[in-house]
């Protein structure tokens, strides 16, 4: 039986799950790849510190489209691969108040060990299922960094109800991912 995680969370409602279970997201999540990273990761930005204060950092790339009435909404949502973040993860999860990162793939042992300090978890959600995931995004509240990044690297926030995914690596150290087998480290680009 998955357990549900409303967010914004607090540290406790983290530290109360482990590797392996499932969970069903309810709230606010925020998304952001490699550009918005290393914008992150070098910037306070106070609008997107706003969102991210107990919110899940989502990997993803959406592809959305204008909403009838104005304003935005996800047409596919599939997670990106979460590796490709490792430079720069553990560093936004402390600076960004995270209570969680999902993605596909797992993360290195930098994250890791930011997701224990910070109490915060990483969820892995399915590859393959873009559109069904979008489904589950309620509403499209607004967007960050949209000039300078494009609709796809931009910085979503966005309300979920019943997002699928699978703790697999939890804030007490646990992961289920194989040592070595995240996507190698690369060196930062210059933010």
């Amino acid at each position: 039986m998955p357990k549900t995680l409303t967010l914004p969370a607090l540290p406790e409602d983290v530290r109360g799950l482990a590797a392996g279970d499932e969970v069903l997201l309810r709230g606010r999540i925020v998304t952001g790849r490699e550009a918005a990273h290393r914008y992150l990761a070098t910037h306070d930005d106070p609008q997107v510190r706003r969102w991210t204060e107990g919110a899940v950092l989502y990997h993803c790339g959406p592809v959305v489209a204008r909403a009838p009435g104005g304003g935005w909404r996800f047409v596919a949502a599939g997670p990106s691969a979460s590796g490709r973040q490792e430079p720069w993860e553990a560093e936004v999860i402390a600076r960004y108040g995270l209570r969680g990162v999902l993605g596909k793939g797992g993360m290195g042992p930098r994250t890791l060990e930011a997701l224990r300090a910070h109490g915060a978890v990483y969820l892995h959600a399915a590859g393959g299922l873009a559109v069904s995931l979008a489904r589950h995004v309620t509403r499209v509240l607004d967007v960050a960094r949209l000039d300078a990044l494009g609709v796809t690297e931009a910085i979503w926030l966005a309300e979920v109800d019943d997002f699928p995914a699978v703790v697999t690596m939890d804030a007490h150290g646990e992961t289920l991912h194989a040592p070595g087998a995240e996507a190698p480290e690369t060196t930062p680009a210059p933010g």
